[in-house]
């Protein structure tokens, strides 16, 4: 019967790097691309935790209308200055804006002064600008709240980023272990270590955890700015991202409990210890008695009280560990 079941085949599929020059796209502008949904991505069958596209969704990308300049329109990003000029605005009007969390940025790097340079869609910014309930931000005087909030030093630009590409990493998150993977990575390890007891569970979650974006060397100036970044900072994030991971945990073990190794090493002790290796053979030693002091005859010379045996001698030479392993008991020595 298994013999003529017949499979279906498997859709033709391209790694991103192949997909992405097909497409009219850099690698940048394909990863963006898929992190916002314009691209549907497939899991590598072959392991190793990638994607792949699938031939099927690069014909229907390129048989869109205007492709590939609408495609590379949606995933245009700007900076500061050309946001600013995008919404003819001034640049600090557009930096103010974005501390106060109305615009929201969509990636980031430093620069090689380790200045964070933040970039955001254009499309984000042109229907910001276009919707006319937002005219009063983008003229005249901020309104009393808002300039509150920025003299108290408000700037939600790295927590709106992490809630961003949050949502990017559950959309491609297609199991419970892999959802608490992605709220974990905007943890610190203490807090993550606080959530999860278990050590086993902690691994699991480590393989499931993404690489959160980064530049410098680890310990380094910029490595240490970058985790700034990544990781949650305010209480109510934090407490909100725990609330989150124990929920998400809890399917994650109803799904599929963390493996535990300990177990294979108890069931391997037992085994050796059904095998007992056989005790070693007593040392077989001479009785030794006591012995009266007789002094010696005017003339003769005193017995010799450390004299071995030559016969006992020659006998214990020649018992080694292969005798030793024959008997099980000790023979009485011969006098």
């Amino acid at each position: 019967m298994s013999a003529n079941t017949v499979s279906p085949p498997r859709p033709a599929t391209c790694t991103p790097s192949h997909a992405a020059p097909e497409l009219g796209l850099k690698r940048s502008e394909f990863d963006l691309a898929v992190h916002l949904g314009h691209i549907r991505t497939v899991p590598d069958e072959g392991g190793g935790g990638g994607r792949r596209v699938e031939r099927a969704e690069i014909d229907r990308l390129r048989a869109q209308e205007g492709h590939p300049e609408s495609l590379c329109a949606r995933v245009r990003v700007v900076g500061t200055a050309e946001g600013a000029k995008l919404m003819e605005i001034p640049v600090g009007r557009f930096t103010r804006l974005a501390r106060l969390g109305l615009l929201v940025p969509v990636k980031w790097y430093l620069n090689r002064y380790r200045v964070v340079v933040w970039l955001y869609l254009a499309e984000d910014l042109r229907t910001f600008a276009s919707d006319a309930k937002n005219a009063h931000l983008l003229k005249g005087r901020t309104p009393e709240p808002l300039r509150g909030w920025l003299e108290d030093g408000a700037d939600l630009r790295a927590r709106n980023w992490r809630g961003r590409h949050l949502g990017f990493l559950l959309r491609q998150a297609e199991e419970p272990w892999a959802r608490a993977g992605a709220l974990a990575a905007f943890l610190s390890p203490v807090e993550i270590a606080d959530v999860v007891k278990d050590p086993y569970e902690r691994a699991r979650l480590n393989r499931f955890r993404p690489v959160p974006p980064g530049q410098g060397a680890p310990g380094s100036p910029a490595a240490h700015l970058a985790e700034r970044i990544t990781t949650a900072q305010d209480a109510d994030e934090i407490e909100w991202l725990r609330s989150d991971l124990a929920q998400t945990l809890e399917e994650a073990r109803a799904f599929a409990p963390a493996p535990r190794p300990a177990l294979r090493r108890a069931a391997s002790t037992s085994r050796v210890a059904a095998r007992p290796i056989p005790p070693m053979a007593r040392t077989v030693t001479r009785a030794t008695e006591p012995t009266a002091l007789v002094p010696a005859a005017p003339g003769e010379a005193p017995p010799e009280t450390g004299a071995a045996d030559p016969v006992l001698t020659r006998r214990s030479r020649s018992r080694g560990l292969r005798g030793w392993l024959r008997r099980r008991s000790t023979r009485p020595a011969r006098v």
